[in-house]
């Protein structure tokens, strides 16, 4: 189960290409606490909530990823699993499933 602001994804563990992803991601679905679609605010944020960027931005990076076949963990040499939160201001709870014998 992943909270449905965040994402799993597997990729390179190097800090520029982290910045890159907080930069592109600002980019696409830049955070804003508005809620007149007009001036650029989201819809969704007239529930009282402010995390509409958050909700796109785990669209666009997913939600899961398979990191185990034929019993062994497949990761190449350089790939490595992440977890990103896109809304932090909540407590959140990660559970990893496994499915297999």
């Amino acid at each position: 189960m992943i909270q449905i602001t965040a994402s799993v994804f597997i990729n390179d563990n190097e800090s520029g290409l982290h910045q890159d992803y907080d930069r592109w991601l600002e980019e696409l679905v830049p955070f804003n606490s508005g809620t007149d679609p007009v001036s650029g605010g989201y819809l969704h944020n007239r529930t009282d909530e402010d995390n509409a960027d958050a909700h796109h931005k785990r669209q666009i990076m997913g939600r899961e990823v398979v990191v185990i076949a034929e019993g062994k963990l497949r990761l190449g040499p350089w790939e490595h699993l992440f977890y990103y939160e896109f809304d932090g201001r909540r407590r959140k709870r990660v559970l990893v499933k496994v499915i297999g014998e």
